[in-house]
């Protein structure tokens, strides 16, 4: 008796997939964990497409493998041009060793004990003066008056971004970072793309600049530190400066912000898990933000791209071609049903919980997940000491994409 063939999947290379609800494409990512090897989208023809990762042993293994899994073509889509890249300097998710040892090196060593004891005070002062705001302004917007606001501020006193320019800054961050990998109309797919680069390129300026000054001037800033390190015989260049402040950005601020509406939201829904936190905040804030993490994957995926014939998970394995691209689906390996007992469950006191919320570890590990935790868990816990009854209302407002899992707002009261 012939086998029935298997269905054709959900074309994740389509932008309507992302248009879809939350449980239709966590179904099509169940369906495509169950295949034996990674599902190609694209145009086989000219090669031109990806390998969908979906699984977490194989994002782990594409992470931890640098040599044959290269970011250095790029690892967003679209990626990059060449010539943007010459302009702007390369970010580091887009580079490979040695240049991203180097650079890693380089920011690194900027991080002083000093630095991070100081870091750690202002995460816990700005965590404290946005609770104060909302006690005293009721503002109704979680996103665009809590959780975007501490990880950028947070950047922002790390870096030594004086306060005159940080309005403008953030307006740039938005217009730069808005319409990464999201569906949209064909009249804004034109016009976006200049009015991002020109946000680029006015962001890096204003932080050039900072930096030029900082050369003449040290002070007891991240900014200070970079310009003035030497890690064998190399400083950050300015165009260096520029694209790791950019990342720290868009990156940092992004993420963290998700990550805050999402879990404000996930503990508004799960009425038991947010009676269970507040019991026990001390001992279970850790594992709540670790978990929130993991159900909202802040980031949905980044690309690699096969430097060499490869056999994933060992010989025998599906094979992946020299030249080829795969997407690491970070949302679908923190749903992997091999990995985590109940996936779909929102649990604060699973244990362990390895998820690739942070990326799925190796040279390219987020370099600010330790800065992210700090930041949710200092906010967590100075919003639920002081107003235990803060949730959300109604459903956040998403915004559709294939890269991020983007809250344009989050209504909230106390």
């Amino acid at each position: 008796m012939e086998q029935a063939a298997s269905p054709e999947p959900a074309d994740l290379a389509d932008p309507r997939f992302w248009q879809l609800p939350a449980p239709a494409r966590a179904a099509a990512f169940a369906e495509l964990r169950s295949r034996p090897a990674p599902v190609f989208f694209g145009d086989r023809a000219t090669g031109r497409g990806f390998h969908a990762l979906v699984r977490h042993a194989d994002v782990v293994e594409a992470s931890r493998t640098p040599a044959v899994f290269l970011s250095g073509p790029g690892v967003t889509t679209p990626v990059p041009a060449r010539w943007v890249r010459l302009l702007f300097g390369d970010s580091m998710v887009n580079l490979d060793d040695p240049r991203h040892a180097q650079l890693r090196r380089i920011v690194s060593r900027a991080f002083t004990p000093r630095l991070l004891d100081r870091v750690e005070e202002d995460i816990r002062r700005i965590s404290t003066e946005l609770v104060d705001r909302i006690e005293r302004e009721r503002p109704e917007d979680f996103v665009t008056t809590v959780a975007a606001e501490l990880p950028f501020q947070v950047i922002c006193t790390m870096m030594g971004i004086p306060e005159r320019p940080r309005r403008t800054i953030l307006d740039l961050v938005n217009r730069t970072s808005e319409d990464i990998g999201v569906a949209r109309p064909l009249r804004r797919r034109l016009r976006v793309p200049g009015r991002g680069l020109r946000a680029l390129a006015r962001m890096q300026g204003i932080v050039a600049g900072i930096g030029r000054r900082r050369r003449r001037r040290p002070e007891e800033d991240l900014i200070s530190a970079l310009v003035t390190a030497d890690v064998d015989g190399r400083r950050l260049t300015g165009r260096e400066l520029g694209a790791f402040f950019s990342l720290l950005l868009v990156a940092g601020v992004e993420t963290t912000r998700n990550a805050l509406a999402h879990g404000l939201h996930l503990l508004t829904v799960h009425p038991e898990q947010r009676a269970l936190l507040l019991a026990d905040l001390d001992g279970l804030l850790g594992g709540a933000v670790d978990e929130m993490v993991r159900h909202s994957t802040p980031i949905i995926q980044f690309n690699r791209t096969l430097a060499v014939d490869h056999e994933l998970g060992g010989s025998g394995g599906p094979l992946l071609r020299a030249g080829e691209k795969v997407a690491l689906f970070y949302g679908s390996a923190n749903r992997d049903e091999e990995v985590f007992p109940d996936p779909d469950a929102f649990d604060i006191t699973r244990t362990p919980n390895p998820h690739l919320g942070f990326g799925g570890g190796g040279p390219h590990y987020c370099l600010g997940a330790h800065l992210a935790r700090q930041e949710m868990t200092a906010l967590f816990r100075e919003l639920f000491t002081r107003l235990p009854e803060a949730r959300s209302v109604g459903e956040p407002q998403l915004v559709p994409s294939s890269f991020d899992h983007r809250v344009r707002s989050l209504r909230f009261t106390f």
